[in-house]
This record gives structure tokens, sequence and C-alpha cells, in this order.
């Protein structure tokens, strides 16, 4: 969800994220990865834009990643093969605050190889900058601020005065996205208007991705369920045919074992001779 979003706030707003990364507003048009040689390592996470002259690769990390040198060395060497021409400038956007080694690694070293990139560690950035253009607004409150609720509302102001309706949902969205990597979501919904967010393309698609992952999840709770309630049913047949009728009392401890109990309640049916077998069997396994 975060990757999407900062994939669509650089493909949306290319001439921010140029003036801020290249120190001018290049104009720059998306440059797809079926472009390049080979199959990229990770589609989904690259970000390369490109003019006449400069190709800016991005990569947006949530996480610190080891092998973030050896993928920026292997695209460079990419696109060299498909535009020798061109300058690449290659840059790494850690969007959380981290201690560890990996987001402060600048360069790709084997012997007698050695290939550079850039490190951008958002929550040293400062803040104005990214409160002076509509496409960074988002990234905002991830910067060196001291007080993260206060950046949004300040974010939430400058998003109310945009004046395209189409462009301040979709900066509205991808600001309560973003910030929901450091403030509660009941903070996000008291500053971000959820009317304005909710026209948005980018929330329409979170929304989509977030009702398939529920329905995936709600089926395979469902087959759970319904594993759980055949050997529910099963159980109390052979303890019918055994012991004969089963107390309500029983008859309920036994409804609320999980599969995996069922299951060894299953096996040590074998055994059982009377009632009260099946009570010390439950007394010892359904704690």
């Amino acid at each position: 969800m975060f990757d999407s979003t900062c994939k669509f706030l650089a493909e949306s707003f290319s001439s921010d994220f140029a003036s801020w990364l290249l120190g001018e507003p290049i104009p720059l048009t998306e440059l797809s990865p079926s472009e390049l040689s080979l199959e990229p390592i990770r589609a989904d996470a690259l970000i390369l834009l490109a003019s006449e002259e400069y190709i800016l690769h991005l990569e947006f990390q949530t996480e610190p990643d080891p092998n973030m040198p050896y993928r920026m060395a292997d695209y460079r060497l990419r696109v060299y093969r498909r535009f020798p021409q061109k300058e690449m400038k290659q840059v790494v956007i850690y969007l959380t605050p981290s201690q560890s080694d990996y987001v402060f690694q600048t360069a790709f070293e084997i012997p007698r190889t050695r290939h550079e990139f850039e490190v951008v560690r958002l929550w040293e950035q400062p803040t104005q900058l990214f409160l002076e253009s509509t496409g960074l607004l988002p990234l905002a409150v991830l910067t060196n601020t001291p007080d993260q609720a206060q950046t949004l509302r300040q974010v939430a102001e400058r998003i109310d005065v945009v004046s395209e309706t189409r462009v301040q949902s979709n900066v509205a969205a991808s600001t309560g996205i973003l910030a929901g990597l450091t403030l509660e979501r009941d903070v996000i919904n008291q500053v971000l208007r959820k009317e304005i967010m909710q026209q948005s393309v980018i929330y329409q698609e979170w929304k989509e991705e977030f009702l398939q992952e529920g329905r995936q999840e709600g089926r395979e709770e469902g087959r759970e369920e319904g594993r759980q309630e055949e050997g529910q049913s099963l159980i109390l047949r052979q303890l019918t045919r055994r012991l004969g009728d089963v107390s309500p009392e029983l008859r309920s401890q036994i409804q609320s074992l999980s599969l995996d109990q069922l299951e060894a309640l299953g096996e040590a049916l074998l055994d059982f001779t009377e009632s009260a077998d099946l009570v010390n069997w439950l007394q010892k396994n359904s704690a």
C-alpha cells in the first residue's frame, strides 16, 4: 500500500519530485521496466522517470533492505544498456526512522567494482520544503518535525486550497495513507476530510485491494469453520455410538475445541470405554 502510494505520487507529480531531487522542474514521464533488457527484480517497487537527458530512478522503502545496493547497481547497468547517452540519478527514500546500517548504505562494492547511489532518510529532511509543493505534501508528516499531528494539520490546510478537485482528493488520500505510518487513525480522521479522500483514485484502488484481501480471508476462515463444524459433528456421532448420550455440558465443551484439539480427541476416542474417560480428557486438554 505504501509503495503503491509513493509510486502514484512520483508519477502524478513528477515535476515536484524533479525539483526536489534534481534541483529543477524537469518534465519527466514514466519509463516502463519492460523497456529494459531483463526482467526487473522488483517491478512493483521500481519507479523510473525519464526526460530527454535524465533518468530518475526512485525506490521507496518502509524497511531497511540488505539487497538494495545490488539492486541499484543492477538497474544502473540495465538502464545504461538501453539508454547509454542519458544521465541517471538513483535515490532510495526511506520513509520510517531506523538505525539499521542498511539505511546508510550508498554504494555497491565488490572487488574492482563500485557503484554509488543516493539515500534520503525522510525523518532527517526539513519539513518546510515538503509544505511548498503539492506533490510532496503527503510526505511532510514523515519529515523532521517535532509535532507530526500539527504538521498534518498544516498539510490539510494546504490541501483545502488546492483548486482542482481530482488533485485535491488524490493528495488528501495519499496523505492519509502515508500518515498511517506514524499517526493513529483517529488523529488522521479528525484532520483530513474523509469525503475528499474517498473521491481519490488511490483511495478507491486501496479500498478495492482491501476488500479483495478481506474476501480471501473470509473464504479461508469459512473453510476453516466448515472443517471445524464437520469435526465436531463427527466426534459427537462417535461418542454417541461408543458412550451413549452426551450431556449438554460435555457437548458444549466439545463445540469449544479447536480443530487441532478435535483431531486429538478423535484419536483418543479409541481408548474411551465410559463417559469418565471423556471428562478426564477434556479436563487435561481443553484448558
